[in-house]
């Protein structure tokens, strides 16, 4: 990489950094000091420029905007209902129609404020319904894309194993959403990718869209003006066992992982994804595609701010 990576910039375009892990909090215990500020200071230091926070609920968009708040010009949020989450409307007091009013509410004034710039994370996921079943999922899904539309905010989406009934809501609403919006943490088939390009949309492409070979083709197929980055920490890590990690060679060395039970002031954690990672997600992409990480980052740069603004002036 040499000089030129002093050159390179990122977003993020998905990192959960209102997880309690980056607080060192793991499954209700305090198993160290939060570092949240060394994180972002990590990840700044590779050229990570911009952090958009996801939102899955009523009270994380809530702390992702907080985290906006407390990092302005870096951190941006997102303002949704996951649909894993789905069944929280029936259940939210006051009804569905509250909620719907409360995610109103709370998107408008941040987006005026400058802190929210997409809706979501929403979308379909039928690979776990155990979680929230098909009929709220679809029900709450048209609704929040219809408050997108009102809104206008670009759409931050999740689909899995739900392409049919995902793009027959999605599309008929897309020509009212000039940015469109983007498909995060895409792990679809080629076909999938291709009819979701041809209706406008971005692909966020992450260590889970990595994984296999057949991954791999589809990721090489992305156009290069629909590709945006993302680590979608705590989760998504690229493993020794994933088809992507042959690509690693020169890339960025993380920073030393240590157990949580061992963390220290520096460290990563092992088994917890952070944005540092965003540079090893760039240098695979580039070497699956067969270019340099510069035209990556260069390209997806651009197609980030120019849907998402993240303060700065559209190329």
């Amino acid at each position: 990489m040499g000089e030129t990576s002093l050159t390179l910039r990122y977003v993020d375009i998905g990192i959960n950094l209102s997880d309690p892990v980056f607080q060192g909090n793991y499954h209700g215990k305090q198993v160290h000091d939060g570092d949240l500020d060394d994180i972002i200071e990590r990840a700044r230091d590779v050229g990570c420029e911009k952090f958009m926070v996801t939102g899955s609920d009523l009270e994380e968009s809530k702390r992702a905007i907080e985290i906006a708040q407390k990092y302005p010009g870096f951190c941006y949020a997102t303002v949704g209902v996951h649909p894993c989450q789905a069944k929280l409307f029936d259940s939210f007091p006051g009804g569905p129609e509250r909620l719907l009013d409360e995610l109103r509410s709370l998107a408008q004034e941040a987006k005026q404020a400058g802190h929210a710039v997409a809706f979501g994370e929403f979308g379909l996921d039928y690979d776990r319904l155990f979680l929230s079943p098909k009929e709220p999922q679809l029900k709450y899904f048209e609704a929040q894309l219809d408050l997108a539309v009102e809104i206008q905010l670009p759409l931050f989406l999740h689909s899995r194993a739900a392409s049919e009934d995902f793009e027959k809501l999605l599309a008929p609403r897309l020509e009212k959403l000039p940015k469109r919006g983007l498909v995060h943490s895409f792990t679809g088939t080629m076909e999938e990718m291709n009819r979701l390009v041809a209706l406008g949309l971005d692909i966020g492409v992450n260590g889970c869209s990595l994984k296999t070979e057949e991954n791999l083709e589809v990721v090489k197929a992305i156009p290069l003006e629909r590709i945006q980055i993302e680590t979608d920490g705590p989760w998504c890590e690229i493993r020794p066992s994933h088809a992507s990690s042959k690509f690693l060679n020169g890339a960025p060395p993380l920073p030393k992982a240590v157990k949580k039970e061992r963390w220290q002031k520096g460290c990563m954690v092992k088994g917890r994804n952070e944005p540092v990672a965003i540079a090893q997600v760039a240098h695979v992409i580039a070497g699956v595609k067969g270019i340099t990480v510069e035209e990556v980052c260069e390209a997806a740069w651009a197609n980030s701010t120019r849907m998402f603004g993240l303060g700065e002036e559209a190329p």
